[in-house]
């Protein structure tokens, strides 16, 4: 079981930054990959940003370029830095933990913290 708790959301303008992080429970969060998602009102959960066990990173074309997911292992935190927002990236910010042993899947969602960029 892994317990994730997001943090760093708030309201900023517009061009301003926040940097979200996730602490997770646990001893083998090394091994998950983890993943930034978002749900604005209305609107499906998508995904912004992925980082890997392994380290690799994938991003959304909304956000190239302006957010940088990573990861420290040593303190089971992943972290998502969001630069030059826009109102359009107002959305609940949900932190998530991947992992298939064998044929079985495991599948972990924090509470979610909201963003919201508005003058």
């Amino acid at each position: 079981q892994v317990q994730l708790v997001e943090s760093g959301g708030g309201l900023v303008q517009p061009g301003g930054s926040l940097r979200l992080s996730c602490a997770a429970s646990g001893s083998t969060f090394s091994r998950y990959a983890m993943g930034w998602y978002r749900q604005a009102p209305g609107k499906q959960r998508e995904l912004v940003a992925l980082i890997t066990s392994g380290g690799s990173t994938n991003y959304a074309d909304s956000v190239k370029g302006r957010f940088t997911i990573s990861r420290d292992n040593a303190n089971n935190t992943v972290y998502l830095q969001m630069n030059s927002l826009k109102p359009e990236d107002t959305a609940v910010y949900y932190c998530n933990a991947d992992r298939t042993i064998a044929t079985t899947r495991l599948y972990y969602w924090g509470e979610g913290t909201l963003v919201t960029v508005s003058l």
